[in-house]
């Protein structure tokens, strides 16, 4: 039997009220410094296997080449999920995951995998081709969806929507990238070396200069765009109701798979002739990578259109003012309330507006499941605390909104200009609670739930 207290926190039934009774494993730090742990075994041993097939001076040459579209991707994926931020634990876990867990089991599997159908099948030659067309897709894509299923489960709460998968997925991309980059521009260095050529002389007609070119140049984002599929997968059963248990098991299947058949048809172009590589990248990769493009950035716009949508009728229940909805469905207006408030009363004012532009995000995405019917059972505890957190943040966050709408667009009179709020359905849908899941507040009011919670032991 589980019982709740007045904050929220589930007991145990006669358990004094605060207080969680947990065994040394299920700690947070304990799994948070195990995983991290595994990440730093993983990364030493993939150093150790990247630097002896390629050399120390291959490494190097190779790390430096590798980590030259790492920052662009890495800031492409970052201002995509500006609307509502991932926390950086999270960008750093999936980084890590790419660059060193899924690094290894792909080095590790690909290898056993290739030895093992040299000496099963009659044509050795094939191993290599089978494995990259093959075996390759399945255990890369396997590998990196992995990290995106590990944020799904265990950050449910910063995992919401699309732009999550995606975001999560390209930066594990990213990192997998890196290290595999690392691994043929070593090994493309040594051939040269080993045939005399040196690095200040390489022309197009060396090795390094030419894998520098397809993988830096031309194809950066190939890691990332097969991956993306996996992690809007992942994004849709997000947004899916709870209870489809079936749904949210089968969608991200569903952009798995859609990831190994590309991935293996990149790696197999180089089969289809002597044009066969450009003919997959100009047909399937670039019109791909378009496409998924304006996804993402169509996802992320209509993150936006939610927050104009949705807000108004917290508006009305005096929880946001009438100029928020415009400021906070707007990147500029954003940019303009944190800069006005950094300027007026330092970084940590421009913190405070960052902090309520966040609240105020998620609050209405959160709004958007509720009338869907797709919120979880903690709906009302989770509105409970962004609203908290938008009334702890008021003093600073409105004025520097009110100043960014009126710079960007005009601002209604009243709340009356944003018509009727949207139908929430019933209230018993989520427990008893008001449509806008608290009272409105009064001035003076003071925050809500503004007493002490129990502090977890």
């Amino acid at each position: 039997m589980t019982v709740w207290t007045s904050y929220s926190y589930p007991q145990s039934a006669g358990a004094p009220a605060g207080l969680r009774h947990e065994r040394w494993w299920q700690s947070r730090r304990v799994r948070i410094g195990t995983l991290a742990a595994l990440l730093a075994v993983s990364g030493l041993v993939i150093l150790a296997l990247v630097r002896e097939q390629t050399g120390t001076e291959g490494f190097l040459v190779g790390l430096g080449l590798a980590i030259l579209p790492v920052p662009l991707l890495l800031a492409a994926f970052c201002w995509l999920g500006r609307v509502v931020p991932a926390p950086r634990r999270n960008l750093v876990f999936a980084f890590a995951w790419g660059a060193c867990a899924a690094a290894l089991i792909a080095i590790l599997a690909n290898s056993f995998a290739t030895q093992w159908i040299a000496t099963a099948t009659a044509d050795p030659g094939s191993a290599d081709t089978i494995g990259a067309t093959v075996i390759a897709p399945v255990v890369e894509e396997s590998a990196k969806a992995a990290a995106v299923l590990l944020v799904f489960l265990f950050r449910r709460r910063t995992f919401n929507s699309v732009i999550d998968g995606v975001v999560t997925a390209g930066v594990t991309a990213t990192g997998f990238a890196f290290t595999e980059n690392i691994l043929y521009l070593g090994n493309a260095y040594g051939t040269d070396t080993a045939g005399g050529a040196a690095l200040r002389d390489m022309s197009l007609d060396s090795v390094t200069a030419a894998t520098f070119f397809v993988r830096i140049v031309m194809s950066p984002f190939a890691h990332p765009l097969f991956t993306v599929l996996s992690g809007i997968g992942f994004g849709l059963a997000a947004l899916a109701a709870e209870r489809r248990r079936i749904r949210r098991f089968l969608l991200p299947v569903a952009g798995l798979l859609p990831a190994m058949g590309l991935h293996s048809l990149w790696n197999g172009s180089s089969a289809f002739g002597e044009w066969g590589f450009f003919t997959v990248y100009a047909l399937v990769m670039m019109p791909a990578f378009g496409l998924l493009t304006w996804l993402s950035i169509h996802a992320r716009q209509r993150e936006l259109r939610t927050v104009r949508a949705e807000l108004p009728a917290y508006t009305e229940a005096g929880w946001v003012t009438p100029a928020d909805p415009f400021a906070l469905s707007s990147m500029r207006a954003r940019r303009l309330a944190r800069e006005y408030a950094a300027h007026a009363g330092g970084q940590a004012a421009g913190r405070a507006v960052r902090d309520y532009e966040e609240y105020a995000t998620s609050l209405a995405l959160l709004r958007r499941r509720g009338r869907r019917g797709r919120a979880g059972d903690d709906f009302v505890v989770r509105e409970r605390e962004l609203l908290d957190g938008l009334w702890r943040h008021r003093e600073v966050a409105r004025p520097a909104l009110a100043y960014a709408a009126r710079a960007t667009t005009r601002t209604p009179s009243g709340p009356a200009a944003y018509g009727p709020p949207a139908a929430y359905g019933p209230p018993a849908a989520y427990g008893p609670h008001t449509p806008y899941g608290m009272p409105p507040p009064r001035a003076p009011y003071p925050p809500p739930y503004a007493t002490a919670r129990p502090k977890r032991p």
